[in-house]
C-alpha cells in the first residue's frame, strides 16, 4: 500500500497492483532522460503540461524503479493499463502530484479541541 507521505502512489497495470515513487535516483533518472539540467528545470516542464508519450512512459517507468520494482522502460512499455492513454496520463499525472505537490495539512492541536 502506498504511503502518500512519501510521495508513493499505487496503479493498477496488466492487471495487477504496483507502487510507484519518484525517489531522488528516480528523479535524476528523469532529468537526464528528459534532458532537464535541473529539478527546477523538470518541475517546470512539467508544469507545461505538453508531455509526450516517450515522456509518460519514462515518469512511469521511473517511479516503478523508484520503488523497488526492476522493469526496463521497454517492459513498461508493453503494460497495460485500463482506461487506455486517459490511464497511463492519470498514473503520470498523480506521481508527479504526489511528488511535486504539497503535503496534506495535518491536525496540529493535541488534544483536538472540543
Amino acid at each position: 500500500m502506498a504511503n502518500s507521505r512519501r510521495g508513493e502512489i499505487d496503479a493498477i497495470i496488466d492487471g495487477k497492483s504496483y507502487t510507484l515513487c519518484l525517489t531522488l535516483g528516480a528523479l535524476a533518472e528523469l532529468e537526464s532522460g528528459l534532458g532537464a539540467s535541473d529539478l527546477v528545470a523538470l518541475a517546470g516542464r512539467f508544469e507545461e503540461r505538453r508531455l509526450s508519450a516517450r515522456d509518460i512512459l519514462r515518469i512511469i517507468a521511473c517511479g516503478l524503479r523508484g520503488a523497488g520494482h526492476q522493469l526496463s522502460d521497454d517492459d513498461v512499455a508493453a503494460m497495460k493499463v485500463s482506461g487506455g492513454l486517459a490511464g497511463y496520463v492519470r498514473i503520470a499525472a498523480d506521481l508527479l502530484a504526489a511528488t511535486f505537490g504539497e503535503a496534506p495539512e495535518e491536525n496540529t492541536s493535541n488534544p483536538p479541541k472540543p
